[in-house]
């Protein structure tokens, strides 16, 4: 029997072969699975699920936190108004002078019967219905009076702001709530008093007027109407209840409004004496051992704290006959809670005093003078302006001839830069021809006008012809500075290098460096500054202190070294207002400011006027130097307060820690302030640049490609070998630099990257570092009840051709 033979294949030359998976050096998932045969490391196992865990751990975390604040706010709104928290704190502001707040107080008297009404001094007047467990304080500031209006919503907790039936808001209204949104809003319930006396057909068309114009400013609020007691009911039951809105920088700190006030002088002849504040103390706890803010005057020590019994109880004692009206306030019983400690109480220093020995040059050791010996072989003396840096040293030149008291009184003021000859001739002749045109007018036309009550006389004396003349120089300033921003002309009877000392070319002024230390002012010897500003903000603002009288508590303070002065400004019914202050915050230091021009602010501000500042708790006035909001290390100043952009205002002024909203006013010759900015605090910071731009022009004469001579930016030989080392540019955006000096009338041929053009002209920018005015005070004078307001621009009749010549 034959054995068949086994066939075996033979794979061919084209078999298809697939190249192995490259998965460089490490191991593939199919040969670790192989390897491992299903265990699984715990670490691996940890590590895959480890995301997932995180996940779960953060949302039940923040479902925790969350339930937290929630019961936290609930509580808080259940507690508010009663025994162990202070009285719900309104402010009734009338936003139309037509409306009386006097009137719907007194409508909403008529809320329940079993209302108890006190009134104390103060002019502050105190709810309690133990119907609902509720206690609230009313209090209706001066109207036309802004410091009061201010001062009071400063400590509210909630504002009744009453409107017209028939015309909503006035102009005075508006400008109210500007000023308060500008400063921080608390809670907000718009009532109408007179709303249902208008006609039935009427009514509908109104509260669609009224609506639309309360939801410009707030578009989820609604009005009620206030004419009934049913009304008042339900207008006091919102204000208790409603939901507040937080103001942080009032959160942060301890603060009171007074309910009881008394002063006694130190001595018959002193001129200081102590103010006991009598009120209930709210945000955070009060330390004896403190400081303290009246606004307006200042920061002070307190002496000691006394509790007293509250006035105001939510379950006042039974009386055997029932009262009716307002109840007189009973006698308190006062025992002294804490007294201060002059070991542990916080300074008042300000500022620093400099020390005259810290500059005192120390004799140097032996490494050093050898080093200066070999460093004395190469070294050139030169002669620089005061506070030059050595590196500023290097490119200028000797020049023995420089005159320094000229220098001396041109750079007295700053801000004379941009006046010259030419300006003074173009303002004389267009007085000579203003004057000839108004000759000729005289003599072609002739006008007789008849008046009975003698109106110009009267109008002529309410207006102040010097006030006049400067606002229009700055307004012809300001225009100036807009057409031809920095440009500044060489003076021709100085030399540039002696007029512009103290300024310096930067070929970039976004990268090229510039030292925060270098050539600091005296000032800066008398400020604070820290080392990490953001983690002592942090540290201050979390810190818990339990030492102290507590929010809710009804307490006197007794505030030492109050001015005799404070006392005799006074008038009853305006709001005395107590803030305690973090640490710190005493001391002065460098604050920016990021503000914005307001909208109906038309007169222009030029940096260093004197402005008032209400900063937060603060009021007090400097005078502001105003820089670019911008990134980086150097900011440009900036000549005037622009009007369509934010911009950063800085001053020497105590410490406040952000968030915190500020308020810019401007005094007037009147004596009335009016807004100008509105903005926060930027930052506390002394390093901050602020840099001065002036722009040097020139012309060319002659242009042969790239090179050409240019004359008019300098007259004389020496400057130009001076400011040699600074780059030029065109305004058709040509780069370029000085080469060599021609003559001695100040021609100079300069190179540049490209050709020029004949009608191009040539730029020089030099730069300065800019630094506030010593002008901050803490006083400011309340300004003067606005008896009628006008709005800051009003409109001009056409027919009036003496008021139109102002804008030709």
């Amino acid at each position: 029997m034959a054995v068949e033979s086994q066939h075996q294949h033979v794979p061919g030359p084209l078999k298809q072969k697939n190249k192995n998976h490259k998965h460089g050096n490490h191991k593939s998932k199919r040969e670790l699975a192989k390897a491992s045969k299903g265990r699984v490391n715990l670490k691996t196992l940890s590590k895959k699920n480890s995301f997932f865990m995180k996940r779960t751990e953060r949302k039940n975390q923040s479902a925790v936190l969350r339930k937290q604040k929630r019961e936290e706010a609930f509580e808080k709104k259940r507690q508010r108004g009663t025994s162990g928290t202070p009285p719900t704190f309104v402010v009734i502001v009338s936003l139309h002078r037509d409306v009386n707040a006097d009137s719907c107080l007194e409508c909403l008297k008529t809320c329940d019967d079993e209302l108890i009404v006190k009134r104390n001094e103060q002019g502050i007047t105190h709810f309690t219905i133990p119907r609902f467990k509720k206690r609230a304080s009313f209090f209706i500031p001066e109207y036309g009076n802004l410091n009061a209006l201010l001062d009071a919503v400063k400590v509210a907790d909630t504002l009744l702001l009453l409107i017209s039936p028939q015309n909503g808001i006035d102009d005075y209204g508006e400008y109210c709530l500007s000023c308060l949104f500008g400063q921080g809003l608390p809670a907000v319930t718009f009532a109408c008093p007179g709303f249902k006396n208008l006609a039935v057909k009427k009514q509908s068309e109104a509260r669609k007027s009224l609506q639309n114009t309360i939801e410009k400013r707030f578009p989820s609020e609604k009005f009620h109407a206030l004419d009934t007691s049913q009304d008042a009911l339900m207008i006091v039951r919102q204000l208790t209840d409603q939901k507040l809105r937080p103001v942080y920088y009032r959160e942060n700190r301890s603060h009171m409004v007074a309910e009881n006030i008394t002063f006694e002088l130190e001595s018959a002849e002193s001129q200081f004496g102590v103010l006991k504040v009598t009120g209930y103390l709210r945000g955070r706890t009060l330390n004896v051992n403190g400081l303290v803010h009246l606004p307006g005057w200042g920061d002070f020590q307190m002496n000691q704290i006394d509790s007293a019994t509250d006035p105001y109880p939510l379950q006042p004692r039974k009386y055997k006959n029932k009262p009716t009206g307002d109840v007189e306030m009973e006698k308190e019983t006062i025992h002294v809670l804490d007294k201060a400690d002059p070991k542990q109480q916080e300074s008042l220093e300000t500022e620093v005093i400099p020390d005259p020995m810290e500059g005192e040059q120390t004799w140097p050791t032996e490494e050093e003078l050898a080093e200066a010996e070999d460093h004395a072989k190469n070294k050139v003396l030169k002669r620089v302006p005061k506070g030059t840096s050595e590196y500023q040293a290097t490119w200028i030149v000797d020049d023995d001839d420089e005159a320094e008291e000229q220098s001396d009184k041109k750079e007295e003021d700053d801000e004379e830069d941009d006046d010259s000859d030419v300006d003074e001739f173009k303002d004389a002749m267009e007085t000579v021809d203003s004057d000839e045109e108004r000759n000729e007018d005289d003599e072609e036309f002739e006008t007789m006008t008849v008046t009975e009550n003698n109106d110009d006389e009267k109008y002529d004396a309410n207006m102040d012809m010097d006030e006049e003349i400067r606002v229009l120089e700055k307004l012809k300033e300001e225009r100036q500075h807009a057409m031809f921003p920095d440009e500044v002309d060489t003076p021709m009877d100085i030399p540039a290098r002696t007029r512009f000392a103290r300024y310096r070319g930067l070929k970039s002024f976004r990268t090229s460096p510039w030292d925060p230390k270098e050539n600091l002012p005296s000032d800066y010897s008398r400020i604070f500054q820290f080392d990490k500003f953001k983690m002592t903000r942090k540290k201050v603002l979390n810190q818990e202190n339990d030492d102290g009288a507590l929010p809710g508590w009804y307490i006197t303070i007794h505030v030492n070294k109050v001015p005799k002065e404070f006392m005799e400004s006074y008038k009853p019914g305006t709001p005395v207002i107590l803030f305690g202050i973090l640490p710190h915050e005493q001391k002065l230091s460098v604050l920016h400011f990021a503000i914005r021009k307001y909208a109906t602010a038309t007169q222009p501000i030029k940096s260093k006027d004197r402005l008032i500042f209400h900063v937060g708790f603060r009021r007090f006035t400097a005078c502001p130097i105003f820089s670019q909001h911008t990134t980086g290390n150097k900011h440009k100043f900036e000549r005037f307060l622009p009007a369509d952009t934010t911009c950063v205002a800085t001053v020497y002024a105590p410490i406040t820690f952000a968030p915190v909203p500020v308020l810019v006013f401007q005094p007037t010759p009147e004596g009335s302030h009016d807004l100008v900015a509105t903005g926060s605090l930027l930052s506390v910071n002394p390093d901050r640049i602020v840099a001065k731009r002036i722009v040097l022009s020139g012309h060319p004469k002659k242009i042969h490609k790239r090179s050409a001579v240019i004359r008019y930016l300098f007259y004389n030989r020496e400057d130009i070998y001076w400011f040699k080392p600074v780059e030029l540019r065109t305004k058709w955006g040509r780069r370029g630099h000085i080469k060599e000096a021609l003559g001695t009338h100040g021609h100079m041929k300069c190179v540049f990257d490209g050709g020029l053009k004949s009608q191009d002209t040539v730029l020089m920018n030099l730069y300065k570092r800019m630094f506030p005015k010593w002008t901050y005070n803490p006083h400011v004078e309340s300004p003067p009840v606005i008896n009628e307001y006008k709005t800051p621009m009003e409109t001009i009749d056409e027919d009036d051709e003496e008021a139109q010549k102002l804008f030709d």
